[in-house]
């Protein structure tokens, strides 16, 4: 579904985070990148959603180019990404924040109520306060609200940065719990994720990146079989 090829990707042009990275994630599968703060985990996240162009390298959807894309394409196309750090619209109600996730095809109303109910039924906390501003929902509460959000478009895969940092132990557990439901509706999740015990538990996949290059890479029962070690080791 997804392959990134050698690709060299920063913030200035002449200074690449990311030194030849490559990576595939296929459907219904929880591919995990794990790494150490600052190896450029987001920054490879940016760059397949197009908010980043990549300096080599390709990346391709559905083996369709899409290297450089921008970000409102790549959702057409059936790629979704939400940011690591909180992103909804405070002043604005649940329902208005889900119903902007609908925008590629806010003309049509009947979808957007199916959408909608979609979302209420996965997601009963924001259907119990689908008018209350965003802004006054706990942390836990935001971020369903982004990944309902996304879920608007019917992505066929999702881009997702630690959405459970900061977040209490129960409202973690129920975001890994929402993602793997996603992965067994049949979609693609490329997750960084900061709690790496449970972002391997969870994964089908498993890439580790150390100073923007990857580093290892296997299925999950590979990282399984002693992560202390295989964490210090990689990791400090």
């Amino acid at each position: 579904m997804l392959s990134v090829e050698e690709v060299y990707a920063g913030y200035y042009r002449d200074i690449n985070v990311l030194q030849g990275v490559s990576l595939r994630a296929e459907a219904q599968q929880i591919t995990t990148i794990i790494g150490p703060n600052g190896v450029g985990k987001s920054t490879l996240l940016k760059t397949i959603y197009g908010f980043l162009k990549p300096n080599r390298g390709r990346i391709a959807f559905h083996e369709e180019d899409i290297t450089g894309i921008a970000p409102y394409q790549a959702l057409v196309k059936g790629l979704a990404y939400i940011p690591q750090r909180r992103n909804v619209f405070r002043y604005m109600t649940v329902e208005e924040n889900l119903v902007m996730g609908a925008w590629t095809f806010r003309r049509d109303k009947a979808r957007i109520q199916r959408k909608l109910a979609e979302n209420y039924e996965r997601f009963p906390n924001l259907a119990r306060k689908r008018k209350v501003k965003a802004g006054f929902l706990s942390g836990g509460e935001q971020r369903m609200v982004e990944l309902g959000r996304a879920l608007m478009s019917d992505p066929k895969l999702l881009l997702v940065d630690e959405p459970t940092a900061g977040l209490a132990p129960k409202f973690a557990k129920m975001i890994r719990d929402h993602l793997v439901d996603l992965k067994n509706e049949g979609k693609a999740v490329v997750l960084v994720e900061q709690n790496i015990r449970e972002a391997i538990r969870i994964a089908d996949y498993v890439y580790v990146l150390d100073l923007g290059r990857n580093k290892e890479e296997g299925p999950r029962e590979k990282f399984l079989v002693d992560l202390k070690e295989l964490m210090r080791d990689w990791l400090f």
